[in-house]
């Protein structure tokens, strides 16, 4: 008998919103002060309260996560190559290129899909500058193994922490770890500001060169010093990100036990693969990967065979960067076969704090059918 379709659809994620009335609320003090733009009120607000809940002691807002990543490698004058992985959304690699540098692509590590540390340092040469590495899925990267071979060959280590908003490794905030991380605070992640970004850095001589660089280089009413992008957040936003602070821990406890829900339905079965969970890594749930290898059915009739009954789920990370049709000939996918064979398997399921754990029943339901 054909299952009935989930109606309506199931779409891989959905945005957290905070009750509507305490938003408009928000928005009142906009309106009298007309100020909605060019770090207000609330967007000094939101910062203190990020850096806070980040644990970091220095923090920058931007407009998106995108433009955070592309000012921050700006920021850090690099040149040359920088190492990173091509397991990741374009925005990482981009980043890099629109920078000038030359991306050097690293294979990833088949049980967390992070940058595999154990290959890293055959990829550093002299002209290296710089390792962007990507936690990927809330999984958080050997950070350890990173400094320390960046730290020995004195290369500059930029996070791309777009998965792990308020993780923490051995009790310390993700921001911590290496000269600097960059937060996504777009409408699909665990955290969201509508649209939005962060940049969280050690050195503190950073903060007035990321300011100038996200303010056209505008140091003064009369003052342009240097050549600068349009990457602020507005108040709209960061109103949105205060109100969505308040509710993201039980967001995330939400998550939780829909991915316990999903580990107890797939775990053990052949042909499923489940990376892992570090005990030392406090996790935010961010997303539900899941690799079919060897499963009776391929990752890629599996999602039309959810498609089909209402439930959409996306294959991400595929392709892989090093395959785009935007960097063809430049980069050899058969360099880096562990994401390659990863990017060809991998589905991530359904997965936000609004899902309700009967749906996570049926998606499994139809993953592990029989064929009739």
């Amino acid at each position: 008998m054909k299952e009935k379709r989930i109606d309506p659809p199931v779409m891989v994620t959905r945005s957290s919103l905070p009750p509507l009335e305490d938003y408009v609320e928000m928005l009142k003090p906009l309106w009298e002060s007309a100020w909605l733009t060019n770090m207000g009120e609330y967007h000094k607000q939101f910062a203190a309260q990020l850096k806070e809940y980040l644990h970091t002691p220095n923090l920058e807002l931007f407009v998106n996560g995108h433009m955070a990543l592309e000012l921050v490698i700006q920021a850090m004058n690099l040149s040359g190559e920088v190492i990173t992985t091509p397991f990741s959304f374009a925005s990482t690699t981009h980043a890099i290129v629109r920078n000038g540098l030359t991306p050097v692509f690293g294979d990833i590590n088949p049980v967390d899909y992070t940058l595999d540390a154990d290959r890293l340092e055959d990829l550093i040469t002299e002209k290296t500058s710089a390792i962007v590495p990507v936690h990927v899925y809330g999984h958080i990267c050997d950070v350890e193994r990173i400094g320390e071979i960046a730290d020995r060959h004195h290369l500059k280590v930029i996070y791309d922490a777009a998965h792990t908003f308020g993780e923490e490794y051995n009790g310390i905030g993700i921001g911590r770890f290496g000269d600097a991380s960059m937060f996504s605070f777009h409408a699909t992640k665990v955290f969201h500001s509508i649209e939005g970004g962060a940049v969280a850095f050690r050195d503190a001589s950073l903060a007035p060169v990321l300011y100038e660089l996200k303010n056209f280089g505008i140091t003064g009413s009369e003052s342009v010093e240097s050549v600068g992008a349009n990457g602020k957040m507005n108040e709209f936003q960061a109103a949105m990100g205060i109100l969505n602070l308040r509710y993201v821990e039980d967001g995330i406890e939400k998550r939780r036990n829909l991915v316990r829900r999903y580990r107890e339905r797939l775990s053990g079965v052949p042909g499923i693969r489940l990376s892992p969970e570090n005990p030392k890594v406090r996790y935010n749930y961010a997303y539900m990967p899941v690799v079919f290898d060897g499963y009776r059915k391929s990752r890629d009739r599996i999602f039309a065979e959810l498609a089909e009954h209402g439930v959409h789920a996306r294959k991400y990370f595929y392709p892989c960067i090093n395959s785009y049709d935007c960097y063809k000939d430049q980069f050899d996918a058969e360099q880096t076969p562990v994401a390659a064979r990863i990017s060809g398997q991998v589905l991530t399921l359904p997965l936000y704090a609004g899902l309700d754990p009967e749906t996570v029943d049926l998606i499994c339901d139809l993953i592990l059918r029989q064929d009739s």
